[in-house]
């Protein structure tokens, strides 16, 4: 495999990594493009950081006023002793779009990101453009699943080593090939930040582990059908956490909604295949016809 560096993705471009106080959040976040363009918040999924995204940050600032944001209790955030459930991060992306004067955005986000922009949406409907739920959907897990991932990712947290980050990164891909060194370095110095220890276990249990974490979290078909913003549901055909037909069934559920599927990607679509992500994602945020 050809090396890989966070570094040549981000060749070319401009962007700054900056610290923002959001209420009493002091919040990482990388940002591109000319402020004066409309605003594009990319969310990360559980475990996740702003690194994520270095594959799309480019060419989206070409046309948006881009943030990439380290959600609170993740990445260089503050990681606070609080709730982790949706309308927690929900409250913190509001916080942090107030502190930059930004009124409204279209929001994309994997995984639990996708959750915290369908749940922003609800919450702040007046605040939206579009949104993009990219592999989740404030979804109803299979217990399988969330025990994998669960044990993977406080694993590498407790025991923090290049070994256990490495399995969490590779949960994410179709191909393990596709976890560089780089990213496995960048998150490895996140999971040894000593106040994740106590707070991964509690970013599960908001959401999954506590048996009523599923009830206050997740997004069922009457949410769904009454969901404003147009919206593009973003599947992949090898994701680890729900098959396509769980992303199709949102997509029918939503009333002004596009449904693609990219092949031979698992969880990080934007990131295993970026060429083909960029182009279908900003088809969606631009009004372009998808088969131009």
């Amino acid at each position: 495999m050809a090396y890989s560096s966070i570094w040549t993705d981000l060749i070319g471009m401009t962007f700054s990594q900056k610290w923002v106080q959001a209420g009493t959040i002091r919040t990482r976040c990388l940002e591109a493009g000319d402020r004066n363009k409309p605003t594009l918040v990319f969310i990360h999924g559980t475990g996740g950081h702003a690194e994520a995204y270095v594959r799309n940050i480019g060419p989206h600032s070409e046309h948006f006023h881009v943030y990439v944001i380290d959600m609170v209790g993740h990445g260089f955030s503050d990681k606070p002793d609080q709730t982790y459930n949706f309308i927690d991060f929900v409250y913190h992306l509001r916080d942090f779009l107030d502190a930059e004067g930004i009124d409204r955005v279209s929001i994309s986000g994997e995984s639990m990101g996708a959750g915290i922009a369908a749940w922003f949406a609800r919450t702040y409907p007046d605040r939206v453009d579009k949104i993009v739920l990219n592999t989740g959907a404030a979804l109803r897990l299979e217990q399988a699943v969330v025990e994998r991932l669960a044990s993977l990712s406080i694993d590498a947290v407790r025991n923090a080593s290049e070994e256990t980050v490495r399995k969490r990164l590779e949960f994410l891909m179709k191909d393990p090939q596709d976890v560089t060194e780089d990213m496995v370095q960048t998150r490895l110095a996140i999971y040894r930040q000593p106040e994740l220890v106590d707070r991964m276990p509690k970013i599960f249990e908001a959401r999954h582990t506590d048996p009523k974490g599923q009830d206050r979290n997740c997004l069922t078909e009457e949410h769904w059908r009454d969901f404003k913003p147009p919206t593009l549901v973003l599947w992949t055909s090898d994701d680890p956490t729900a098959p396509i037909e769980a992303g199709k069934q949102v997509a029918d559920w939503i009333p002004d909604s596009r449904f693609e599927v990219m092949d031979d990607c698992g969880h990080w679509p934007q990131y295993e295949d970026a060429e083909t992500f960029n182009k279908i994602h900003l088809d969606f945020l631009l009004g372009r016809d998808a088969a131009a």
